[in-house]
């Protein structure tokens, strides 16, 4: 009986620490608390210990520079989710549950508006190939006005991003950033982009020119969102073997764009001689990384083996 007397006034004082340090974090961050609460006694993807996340990668990625200050990309999420182009994200319904992620990922010109209940509405950073550029130009008022706390992140070949006055992109995006003074366009560096082609040959063992291969959006955003995320959940993207599967989902190859079908133009652009992108070699080097870090592929689920 003396001892559990004793424990009383411990218990009480533990209590009492614990009710003002949440009282602290929920004046600090509103999203943070909820999450705290959320994830007690629970071991999801969304739930890392307090000591992780103090794990915390480099601020500064010299690889991405803006076409404005000249300056390194600052960049520190921590949890992060990755939204596919593809058209499995019709009709899923996890906007809002993407919408509580730290930084939401998105690409090339995929839309939100008309979207958000299947993709949600906030974009932290999307990743364009210089391919793309164009298309965004389209609607400027849409992606560098009404979303200008977006961060963009551009990829090309030197040819076009080269910055003295010969490269296309370079120029339209130098212009672009001229016009929407609060856009933040970063371009991706001659060394990063050798970079990325070296992991695909050190994944694959095939160099990347000698195969003919272009590598995708999706390849360039995982390899920044390694470096900048504590986790990544990476919703509406297929595996390698998705598309010899018995009864899977056809669907556009483009959540807001109907005609191609996605596995058609998975198998075009892999058997292509040249100018292919690799999507189900990419796929395959994904689910090694996914094994190795803390990766999640969902809608439709992977099964790592």
């Amino acid at each position: 009986m003396a001892c559990i007397l004793k424990r009383v006034p411990i218990v009480a004082v533990s209590s009492v620490t614990i009710f003002f340090f949440l009282i602290v974090l929920r004046l600090l961050n509103e999203a943070s608390f909820l999450k705290l609460l959320s994830c007690f006694g629970q071991k999801t993807f969304g739930c890392v210990p307090m000591s992780d996340i103090q794990r915390r990668p480099l601020t500064y990625h010299d690889g991405y520079i803006n076409v404005k200050t000249h300056e390194p990309l600052q960049l520190d999420c921590g949890l992060c989710a990755i939204v596919s182009n593809s058209g499995q994200m019709i009709g899923q319904k996890v906007g809002d549950e993407i919408d509580q992620y730290s930084c939401i990922w998105r690409m090339n010109n995929a839309p939100t508006k008309g979207y958000t209940e299947d993709v949600g509405k906030r974009t932290t950073v999307r990743v364009v190939s210089h391919t793309s550029v164009p298309l965004l130009l389209k609607d400027p008022k849409y992606f560098f006005k009404e979303a200008n706390n977006t961060i963009y992140v551009i990829w090309g070949p030197f040819r076009n991003m080269r910055d003295d006055g010969k490269g296309i992109i370079y120029n339209m995006l130098k212009r672009t950033a001229e016009s929407y003074r609060s856009a933040k366009i970063y371009i991706t560096t001659e060394l990063r982009m050798k970079h990325c082609d070296h992991m695909f040959k050190e994944e694959t063992g095939r160099d990347r020119v000698q195969s003919g291969s272009y590598l995708s959006t999706g390849w360039f955003t995982l390899i920044l969102a390694m470096d900048a995320c504590y986790g990544i959940h990476v919703y509406g993207m297929i595996n390698d073997t998705y598309c010899k599967t018995d009864g899977f989902r056809k669907v556009p190859y483009h959540y807001y764009e109907p005609g191609r079908y996605e596995c058609d133009e998975y198998f075009l652009h892999e058997n292509a001689p040249y100018g292919g992108h690799r999507f189900i070699t990419e796929k395959r080097v994904f689910a090694k990384w996914a094994k190795q870090r803390n990766i999640t592929f969902t809608h439709p689920e992977w099964t790592l083996s």
